[in-house]
């Protein structure tokens, strides 16, 4: 294990969680001029522009290799936090998120193979685990800072984000490269038929790929962006958003613990479990809009996420018998990257007419995912 590696990302993953306006995300953009279906708008065209971008990034992240990737990647995210701070209007927001487009076509695929290398296949589960369990500590840190000594103000919430990336930067600088075996690599048009070729050839592992980018879109946009909604419906004030946020993030700890459930229940079982319990939040939430059962349906929402990231970043991984694998990764990122840019819309569309409708939405699409993957997995274990 290259341990100076796994520390590294670690802290990394802690500074990037530290987004302090997340708890108004929402309303951020709304005072600034946005209504509901822009932002989901901004989210398929960012979707879609990642998904152009993921397999070139693949490819060159495999030739020029992880760690210039991240750096680069990691520049981009500092800046793009720059233009969210500054931005006003439909325009700029885009603008923020075409930059941040660039980035999670570079670091989907690279950051996983990165860490992955660097950790060692015999202990990647569990670093999986930590590094996105530190993510959402970052997010506490942040979140409890907003509540408690920002007090709503939304402009400073933004500035301090751009620290937090800032310092993620400087951290990347002091990585050290991993081998990531780019003697295998070709021409570009020859890997990237050769990579299609597999995926065709794997029919069955795209089912996963479907199950995992619905249950990540489903917490991404509820639990990011239509939570304020329903507190709004369920009468909770703005200024408390920061605290009832907290306990949201606290869930997305649980993700240290997946491999301990994993060894429990079993692989199986234990994403079958996390798909219903997702659908169930979402349903629960769409009937009733009680602040209680809304705040503890968005942490049961945010348990299930986080516990099954590291199962899918490990079946990903585990996946990959080819030498350049951020491009493999990547190629997988295009699949999820489709459902995302559809389901963005599909939500944005759904929550116009209420958030009510949204999390219906939600519930239907947990239910798609527990039906791809139970189709995947009887296929697997034939």
């Amino acid at each position: 294990m290259n341990k100076r590696n796994v520390s590294l990302l670690y802290g990394i993953s802690l500074l990037q969680g530290m987004v302090f306006y997340a708890p108004i995300a929402t309303l951020y953009r709304q005072e600034r001029g946005l209504g509901i279906f822009e932002i989901t708008l901004i989210e398929s065209i960012s979707m879609v522009v990642s998904l152009a971008l993921e397999i070139p990034w693949g490819f060159l992240a495999d030739r020029i290799g992880y760690r210039r990737t991240l750096l680069i990647c990691n520049f981009l995210f500092f800046v793009s936090k720059i233009v969210f701070w500054k931005a006003t209007g439909f325009s700029m927001f885009l603008l923020e998120r075409l930059i941040l487009s660039v980035v999670i076509s570079g670091l989907s695929g690279c950051d996983s193979a990165f860490l992955y290398l660097s950790a060692g296949k015999d202990h990647s589960l569990r670093v999986f685990g930590i590094y996105s369990a530190l993510n959402s500590a970052g997010l506490l840190f942040a979140s409890t800072v907003f509540s408690v000594f920002l007090h709503g103000s939304s402009s400073l919430s933004a500035l301090l984000t751009v620290f937090s990336y800032g310092l993620s930067l400087v951290l990347t600088i002091f990585s050290t490269e991993v081998e990531n075996y780019v003697e295998n690599s070709k021409n570009f048009r020859k890997q990237a038929f050769d990579m299609f070729a597999s995926l065709k050839n794997n029919k069955i592992f795209l089912l996963f790929l479907l199950s995992s980018a619905l249950l990540a879109e489903c917490n991404q946009t509820i639990t990011i962006f239509f939570n304020q909604l329903q507190y709004l419906r369920g009468g909770i004030r703005p200024e408390t958003m920061g605290l009832l946020y907290i306990p949201v993030i606290l869930a997305g700890l649980f993700a240290a613990r997946s491999h301990r459930l994993v060894a429990r229940l079993g692989e199986t079982r234990a994403c079958v479990l996390l798909f219903l319990l997702a659908g169930a939040s979402c349903a629960a939430m769409a009937v009733c809009a009680n602040p209680v059962l809304s705040v503890g349906c968005m942490m049961l929402l945010r348990i299930c996420a986080s516990l099954f990231v590291p199962i899918q970043m490990e079946v990903q991984n585990r996946s990959v018998t080819a030498g350049n694998r951020a491009a493999v990764l990547s190629s997988y990122s295009v699949v999820t990257d489709l459902v995302s840019a559809g389901t963005n819309l599909l939500f944005g569309k759904a929550a116009q007419a209420g958030v009510a409708g949204g999390l219906l939405l939600g519930a239907g699409f947990c239910a798609a995912a527990l039906l791809s993957y139970g189709i995947f997995r009887r296929a697997e274990n034939r």
